[in-house]
C-alpha cells in the first residue's frame, strides 16, 4: 500500500500543472503565460535532444562540415588518392612489361626460349567461308520496319534545324585564360585554356564518355557525347578520371589539366565543341 501511495504521489507531481506568467513591470498586466507539467517538460526536453542529435547527424553527413572532423579526408585529398591509384596501376603495368623484357633478354643470352609478350593474331580465318542464314524472325522484323517506315518522310531528310543554344546551359570546363582562339583556316577546331597546374577539368554538359585514351599528338584525351548530337573534346590532360562508357553530369570532374602529347607547348587544355559533325567556337556559347 505504501508503494502504491508513493507511486500515486509521484504521478501527481509529474502531472501537476504549473503556470509560468510574464507580467508588464509597469502596468502589472499579464503579457504571456505557459501551462506545463513536469511530465510535459521532460517530454519536450527529450524530443528537443533527439531533434538536435538528428540535425547534427544530417549536417555532418550531407554538408562539407564533415571535412572538419579529424581523420576525415577532404575533397582534395580524395582526388589525390584517385590520381595516385591511377599512377600506381600504370607503374605496375610498366613494371610487369619491364620484368618480362629483362626475363626474355636473360633467356636469349642463355640460349633459352623467350616468353611471348604479344599474342599472335589468328589470321587463318577466311571470311569468304562465312555463311549468313536468314531466319524467320529476321524476315518478320524487316517487314514490320518497312511497314512502319512506309509513310515516314522524316528519316529520308537530314535534320538541319539549328538547336536553340540559348536554352542550353554549358558548364565552364576550366577557368583560365584563352591563349589560342578558334580558327578553322588553321585547322584549330577549338580553343586553348591556360590555368594553374593540377586544376580539375569539368564536363560542360551531361553525357556519356565515348573516348578516354592516350594519343601520341594530343596526349590523354577524353570525349563526351551529349544530347542533341553535341560532342565535347578535352585534350592534353595529365590524368583521366573517367573511362569510356561512364555517364557524367554537368560540372563533374573528368580529368586533370596537363601537358601530355607532342603538339603542346605547356600545361593547358585544348577544348573542342562539335554539333552534327561541325566544329563550333566554344567562346560563342561559354564565358571563360
Amino acid at each position: 500500500m505504501a508503494e502504491n501511495k508513493k507511486n500515486r504521489r509521484l504521478l501527481q507531481k509529474l502531472t501537476h500543472k504549473y503556470r509560468l506568467i510574464v507580467y508588464n513591470d509597469n502596468t502589472f498586466e499579464e503579457v504571456w503565460y505557459l501551462r506545463l507539467s513536469r511530465l510535459n517538460l521532460i517530454a519536450i526536453l527529450g524530443l528537443s535532444f533527439f531533434a538536435f542529435i538528428a540535425l547534427l547527424i544530417v549536417i555532418i553527413a550531407f554538408t562539407p562540415v564533415r571535412e572538419l572532423i579529424p581523420g576525415y579526408p577532404s575533397g582534395e585529398m580524395r582526388r589525390d588518392m584517385i590520381i595516385n591509384n591511377i599512377k600506381i596501376d600504370s607503374l605496375e603495368h610498366n613494371m610487369s612489361i619491364k620484368e618480362q623484357y629483362y626475363y626474355n633478354l636473360h633467356a636469349i643470352l642463355n640460349d633459352e626460349e623467350p616468353m611471348d609478350i604479344i599474342e599472335k593474331e589468328d589470321t587463318t580465318i577466311r571470311y569468304s567461308d562465312i555463311e549468313f542464314k536468314k531466319s524467320v524472325y529476321d524476315s518478320m522484323l524487316r517487314q514490320q520496319i518497312e511497314k512502319e517506315e512506309q509513310f515516314n518522310l522524316i528519316l529520308s531528310e537530314e535534320s538541319n534545324s539549328p538547336i536553340d543554344f540559348s536554352r542550353t546551359h554549358f558548364f565552364v570546363p576550366l577557368k583560365g585564360i584563352v591563349t589560342n582562339t578558334f580558327n578553322i583556316d588553321k585547322n584549330h577546331f577549338g580553343i586553348d585554356i591556360v590555368s594553374s597546374p593540377n586544376k580539375v577539368v569539368s564536363a560542360v554538359l551531361p553525357g556519356t564518355v565515348t573516348l578516354a585514351n592516350w594519343t601520341l599528338e594530343t596526349g590523354y584525351v577524353i570525349q563526351i557525347q551529349h544530347d542533341n548530337n553535341i560532342i565535347s573534346v578535352y585534350k592534353h590532360n595529365s590524368v583521366l578520371l573517367k573511362k569510356a562508357g561512364n555517364y557524367v553530369k554537368a560540372g563533374e570532374a573528368i580529368a586533370i589539366v596537363g601537358n601530355s602529347g607532342e603538339l603542346t607547348t605547356g600545361p593547358h587544355l585544348h577544348f573542342e565543341l562539335w554539333h552534327n559533325g561541325k566544329p563550333l567556337n566554344p567562346e560563342d556559347y561559354i564565358l571563360f
